[in-house]
Parts: C-alpha cells; structure tokens; sequence
C-alpha cells in the first residue's frame, strides 16, 4: 500500500518540478530577466512580496558544500540518489499514508534536483519571498517538497498515537 501511495506522488512531483523550472528557464527566460515582480504588498505597514529571481544553487541547502567542479556535482548527485534509495525502503515499509506521502514529496524533490544538478551543474531556484530587506533562501517546488515532507515526518513522529505495549505478568 504504502508504494501505490508514495511512488505517485514522487512521480508527480518530479513532473511538476521539472515543468516549473522548464517554464522559468524557456517560457519566461528568466536567466535572462534576472528577476520578475509578481506580487508587492508595500503600504503604511511596510513592505512584502513574492518575486521570481533567477539562482544557480551549486550547492546544497541553502549554497553549503557549493562548488564548480565536475567532480564535485556528481559526487552530491550521487550522495542524494544514495539517499533517495534510502527513503525508498523507507516507504515500502511505511506504516501509514502520511509517510507514504512525506516520503514520496521527498524523494520527488531529491530526484527533480539531482536532474538539475546533472544538466546544468546547478540546482534551478527562483521562488523569492521578501518582507522588508529580508529575502529568504531562493528555492524551486523540489526544495519545497522535501521541506514539507520533513516537516510531515516529524509531526507524524512526535503526535502520532502510538499503540500501547501489552504488559507481561
């Protein structure tokens, strides 16, 4: 069961993901707009946005472990499909929907970008949200995925009900 749930939504993702970022770099040519205002909330109270903006993430989270070398993208590309490998045991032991589902966004996410890292020697970010000066870390729908996905993993693991063991005499 857990596999009829998760290995869709990890294919769905990565079709999604591998979309957006086909859209962004042929539709839109962001590389060559550098940046797109798409909503401004400035007003009395301040200011707030979401933008598209054109990042080469050679790196992992948030640029860490970033280099230019061969080497050095294949090396993470093949660091992330160990893992992927990982979380696909993982899901065909799942106990439950959620982390069917948690585990396939994660694994969709960590395939999308591997892919990226592959054709292009970085990951594609453009998803730029801004409140005042303050920009987080660009991103793509892959990194939103498997932040999300994490994030459904440890709420199942910290407030999922756990069955009470029988007690012995």
């Amino acid at each position: 069961m857990s596999l009829k749930l998760g290995l869709p939504m990890a294919a769905g993702l990565l079709v999604a993901d591998q979309l957006s970022k086909w859209w962004i770099l042929e539709g839109l040519r962001l590389p060559e707009r550098f940046q797109v205002r798409l909503v401004d909330l400035s007003g009395p109270w301040g200011a707030a946005g979401f933008d598209f903006t054109m990042v080469w993430n050679r790196g992992v989270t948030f640029g860490l472990l970033a280099g230019e070398a061969l080497w050095h993208r294949l090396a993470l590309a093949a660091l992330a499909l160990l893992v992927v490998g990982f979380l696909l045991r993982w899901m065909a032991r799942a106990e439950n929907r959620l982390t069917a589902v948690a585990l396939g966004g994660i694994i969709g996410g960590a395939v999308g970008n591997v892919i990226d890292r592959i054709r292009f020697g970085a990951v594609v970010d453009f998803v730029d949200v801004w409140i005042g000066s303050f920009h987080w870390y660009v991103f793509n729908l892959a990194d939103a995925a498997i932040v999300l996905g994490v994030v459904a993993l440890m709420a199942d693991a910290l407030f999922r009900p756990r069955a009470t063991a029988k007690e012995t005499p």
